[in-house]
């Protein structure tokens, strides 16, 4: 008995004194990312969990636009030189929050502005942000073989400029799935 409450407590304190990512799980993670071929060229879908840190709440519910860059790049690996780059694309990502109308809104590449009554509901459109063509048919080669790199994160430098440099210090502020690397054989439709 003095053993399993020891032992309780012992695990207790591990869980109490580790650090505060292993227990919230706040950040970017890719879930899953394919690319398919379609008549107008090559898509990628892509899934991710997004889970905002403290800081950046408080700063998007301070009307402060976090901006996210979705980061594609298409190459083939080559034994004589350098791999080649058939294909690189961003697509930018909005997000902010309105202290007047008390609404969310994001935005993808300044074009696509949808409304939301729920920051929640914004974060999945982050979460999920839709297929989209990164590369004309013709730009990839026939049965060739490339990897696929897929990165999401906060992009620090589009924040107002005080906010930068406290960013630079904290690690609340950086957030970035890393890149996540798959192979993909082009059919050539």
């Amino acid at each position: 008995m003095i053993l399993r409450l020891l032992l309780a407590f012992c695990l207790s304190s591990l869980l109490a004194f580790a650090p505060a990512g292993a227990r919230a799980a706040e950040g970017i993670e890719l879930i899953e990312a394919s690319l398919e071929a379609t008549d107008d060229g090559y898509r990628l879908s892509s899934n991710f969990t997004v889970d905002l840190t403290r800081s950046l709440e408080d700063a998007l519910m301070a009307g402060v636009p976090l901006y996210f860059n979705l980061q594609v790049e298409v190459s083939r690996p080559r034994w004589y030189w350098f791999d080649e780059v058939a294909a690189k694309a961003t697509r930018r990502i909005r997000l902010s929050y309105n202290l007047l109308t008390q609404q969310y809104r994001a935005s993808i590449d300044g074009s696509l502005h949808r409304n939301f009554a729920r920051l929640d509901d914004m974060l999945a459109l982050l979460r999920r942000p839709g297929r989209w063509t990164i590369v004309d048919s013709a730009a990839l080669q026939r049965d060739a073989t490339y990897t696929v790199a897929v990165q999401m994160s906060l992009d620090v430098s589009q924040l107002p400029k005080p906010i930068q440099v406290s960013a630079m210090g904290s690690g609340d502020w950086r957030m970035s799935s890393g890149w996540t690397r798959f192979a993909f054989r082009a059919d050539g439709r």
